[in-house]
């Protein structure tokens, strides 16, 4: 009986090209021959454990199976009917297993928690830093200036650089930028290092937030994004909450250098396991998969399996040219019609998410008279309201998904993805939110007057937990959502997302004091809730004609591809 791995002596790795999950795929020879195991049905390390059950997707002619001979010109053996019909609706979506894509989503949801943490647990270090190297608060607080710029700026490169080269190089350069940063803001003594190295500190670890999400879109099909969209969420949300409170623990006792020291261990905690056991998982990289990754972009695991057990025949990876990151690719999001609406409503609802944080130490301060110390843990309401929301919108909008899905007769694929073109998917999405952000709303405008009211303290503390809930539940259901819409460079999506709501937010806290000593604080809560008011009928308008929108942007997308790949062969043709 023939050998099933010498059915293949000429597949490589090059073979496993196309892996789009919503295709109609026709089996070729060298599927035909592949085992009776699909790849993410075995537990993996990043490719697969056996380099002959890679999947092959060739789109070729089922015409020429039966007299065209392998890559080395061997003949193929006799077909397998059950493996012949083993692919007719396309690939699976993810080669991962579940506890893989389980593993991978946690290391994530981890890595998410960095950047939120490091903007907060700086704030009660403001006084004894600015004692200790003698320079006046206005210049500390220019340091929180110039790192919210860069927070929305270091997405944009690290954005493309993830899309482009794969999510595993871009985590490991932006944590090694904020590895170094920490421990040069540990060791200075000088305001001018502080502000530069803050800004370095800033960009490794914002760079981050835009890579998680695009991991989702990597590994989760939309049916269940919604679930892992919350999770990786919950992991952002928990940094205003906690790290306030262990930022005062540790400038207290141990002093405001013990804050960057921490960061620093959390950092190589982190990066240890992730640079070894973590795969790459950016689809224009690795497929679904199943496709290897360059030999430098390999785990640790992988290069000891395959020294291990070679593959059978020469491995050959697709060559990919590297780049520099293009910041202006994040711009040109904003620009397409469905998208531009939806970045834009969520910027507004982040603006009013951070002027509450914002005020939060001044005004409890000064209406209750805090120490830091008590200040902190009164962000914690906040904080666990705003972790409850990303866990729970992620199993509504599961539910939602479902649930219309049965209401107009369109199946859901959990293995391969659903066609987004034939699906309302803002629908989906936006249904949920739009209770959630009228209670926000109202949740916004009490919490206004009960602090100009200057009631009891539990008052606008139970308000803080409703916002938390609310108002970032609201921000995380169109994260998603426009993660759903950019499948094809999510992470430069969510760079777009988060470039122009932290714009807005460094303008927004820079005059938020003035505003509310100009208009009072029971107003400058109510404009800001009637600002979302009066903004509401966009999420109308995306339901409307958003999916409109979404189908010309992709035909206007698969136009362009077929007119640069004509102008690469007229160019090829004219050098031969």
């Amino acid at each position: 009986m023939t050998d099933e791995k010498s059915a293949l002596p000429g597949l490589d790795a090059a073979s496993a090209i196309t892996l789009a999950p919503t295709s109609s795929v026709t089996p070729n020879a060298s599927q035909l021959a592949l085992d009776e195991k699909l790849p993410d049905e075995k537990s993996r390390g990043g490719v697969l454990a056996d380099d002959d059950q890679r999947s092959t997707q060739d789109e070729e002619s089922p015409d020429e199976e039966d007299d065209a001979p392998s890559e080395a010109g061997t003949a193929e053996p006799e077909r397998d009917p059950e493996a012949m019909q083993r692919v007719p609706s396309g690939p699976a979506y993810s080669a991962f297993s579940k506890p893989m894509k389980k593993w991978i989503i946690a290391m994530v949801t981890v890595s998410s928690f960095v950047s939120p943490m490091t903007a907060n647990i700086y704030f009660p270090a403001l006084n004894p830093i600015a004692n200790d190297l003698g320079v006046s608060i206005n210049l500390i607080n220019l340091t929180l200036t110039t790192y919210m710029i860069l927070q929305g700026i270091a997405p944009t490169l690290f954005g493309d650089f993830g899309d482009m080269a794969g999510r595993r190089p871009a985590f490991i350069v932006a944590f090694t930028i904020y590895f170094f940063a920490n421990l040069g803001l540990a060791l200075q003594d000088k305001y001018a290092a502080l502000l530069v190295l803050r800004m370095m500190q800033s960009a490794g670890s914002s760079g981050t937030l835009a890579l998680g999400y695009a991991v989702v879109a990597d590994v989760a099909v939309s049916a269940e994004r919604g679930k892992y969209m919350g999770i990786v969420g919950a992991g952002i949300n928990i940094g205003p909450a906690i790290s306030p409170v262990l930022g005062g623990i540790l400038s207290q006792y141990l002093g405001w250098r013990a804050i960057f020291w921490f960061c620093l261990i959390f950092t190589a905690v982190w990066l240890i396991p992730y640079v070894l056991f973590v795969p790459e998982t950016c689809r224009k990289v690795v497929g679904n998969g199943s496709i290897p990754p360059q030999r430098w972009n390999r785990t640790i695991l992988e290069y000891i399996r395959l020294r291990r057990h070679p593959p059978v025949v020469k491995e050959t990876v697709p060559v990919r040219k590297l780049r520099f990151p293009n910041p202006l690719k994040a711009l040109g999001v904003v620009f397409e019609k469905d998208l531009g609406i939806i970045l834009f409503y969520n910027t507004m609802i982040y603006l009013c998410f951070i002027l509450v944080t914002a005020t939060l130490s001044t005004q409890f301060k000064a209406i209750y008279g805090l120490n830091d110390l008590q200040i902190g843990l009164c962000y914690l309401p906040y904080g666990l309201g705003c972790c409850a929301a990303a866990i729970m919108q992620g199993y509504i909008l599961d539910w939602n998904y479902r649930r219309i899905a049965r209401k107009i007769g369109f199946t859901i694929n959990l293995k391969r993805g659903d066609d987004l073109a034939k699906y309302p998917i803002e629908k989906a999405r936006l249904q949920p939110m739009i209770p959630m952000t009228a209670l926000g709303v109202v949740a916004l405008i009490c919490y206004g007057w009960v602090l100009n009211a200057e009631t009891n303290l539990a008052g606008p503390l139970v308000l803080l937990f409703v916002i938390g809930l609310c108002v970032t539940g609201s921000f995380s259901i169109l994260s998603t959502l426009v993660v759903d819409l950019y499948p094809e460079a999510p992470a430069t999506a969510v760079a777009a997302n988060n470039l122009f709501r932290c714009l807005f937010g460094a303008g927004g806290t820079a005059v938020i004091e003035t505003v509310l000593k100009a208009m009072g604080r029971g107003w400058t809560f109510t404009f800001l809730a009637l600002v979302l008011v009066l903004f509401s009928p966009i999420v109308w308008v995306s339901v409307r004609w958003g999916p409109k929108w979404r189908e010309e942007r992709r035909v206007r997308k698969l136009r362009e591809k077929e007119e640069k790949q004509a102008r690469k062969e007229e160019r090829a043709r004219a050098a031969s």
